[in-house]
């Protein structure tokens, strides 16, 4: 990582712009969701996305090797669960910054 103040490598610029193209995906974002209330196998998330199991293998698969989500076995079940803080710390880092301009923009009418 680079150092505060410094300006990172152009390699590092491109993993950064990676990182948020993955995360500019609504469907991601979806699963990303989901798994934050809690573990849940693909038949569940498919009840509550209304999206294909191919569709979300895929989208678990481009998380799962970002480090957002992990997967165990439950004997013929695959356990999907959120990678606890780094997902937490982005949605509440998002979260907080559209609230901020929000009520920026609430303050101005």
């Amino acid at each position: 990582m680079a150092a505060s103040g410094s300006m990172p490598s152009p390699q590092l610029l491109e993993e950064y712009s990676q990182f948020f193209r993955l995360l500019s995906e609504p469907a991601r974002l979806q699963l990303l969701c989901q798994l934050k209330q809690g573990p849940m196998d693909v038949a569940a998330l498919i009840e509550a996305t209304g999206f294909s199991q191919s569709h979300i293998s895929r989208q678990l698969g481009q998380l799962q090797r970002a480090g957002l989500v992990r997967c165990e076995r439950d004997g013929v079940r695959t356990i999907w669960t959120a990678e606890g803080e780094l997902v937490n710390d982005l949605c509440t880092l998002v979260q907080t910054r559209l609230k901020q301009r929000l009520e920026d923009q609430l303050s101005q009418l």
